[in-house]
């Protein structure tokens, strides 16, 4: 799996449209609850037009890989979310989790030999398919996502 080129896409706080910060505890229930509250903002702020399945489908395993991997599922960790829009710039999503973090470039490539049948594994793959600028910060505690 290539990495995309890193472009950084900074978003200026006076031309954003709207944002929202939102906390959640470290369970899996919490998921989907959240994507979908999320999305509807997303939908309102119309920065990403015609885009809304590949936010949610990022957002929603970045959330999955925040909460099992980053707070181990424990409902007492959190996980934040930052959503961004700028009308020229498009839509910023951040998800920061409390765990250790990770080495993206260590991610095995789930579309590659016997990775094919795990039942696991293509969160990272499809965020980075899916949006237009995918970058790993604080050694893998957060993942900023950015949808033109």
């Amino acid at each position: 799996m290539s990495p995309k080129p890193i472009l950084r896409c900074e978003f200026a706080a006076d031309r954003l449209v709207r944002r929202l910060s939102v906390v959640i505890p470290g369970k899996v229930e919490e998921i989907d609850d959240i994507t979908r509250r999320i999305i509807s903002v997303v939908s309102e702020m119309g920065c990403a037009e015609g885009k809304e399945f590949e936010i949610e489908t990022s957002l929603r395993e970045a959330l999955a890989n925040a909460v099992t991997h980053g707070c181990r599922k424990c409902p007492g960790e959190k996980v934040e979310v930052d959503v961004e829009c700028d009308p020229e710039k498009g839509m910023l999503i951040v998800v920061r989790d409390p765990g250790e973090g990770f080495d993206p470039r260590q991610v095995p490539d789930p579309i590659m030999g016997e990775n094919l049948y795990a039942d696991h594994g293509r969160g990272i793959y499809l965020i980075n398919r899916l949006m237009d600028e995918v970058t790993f910060e604080k050694g893998g505690t957060e993942i900023r996502m950015v949808k033109r």
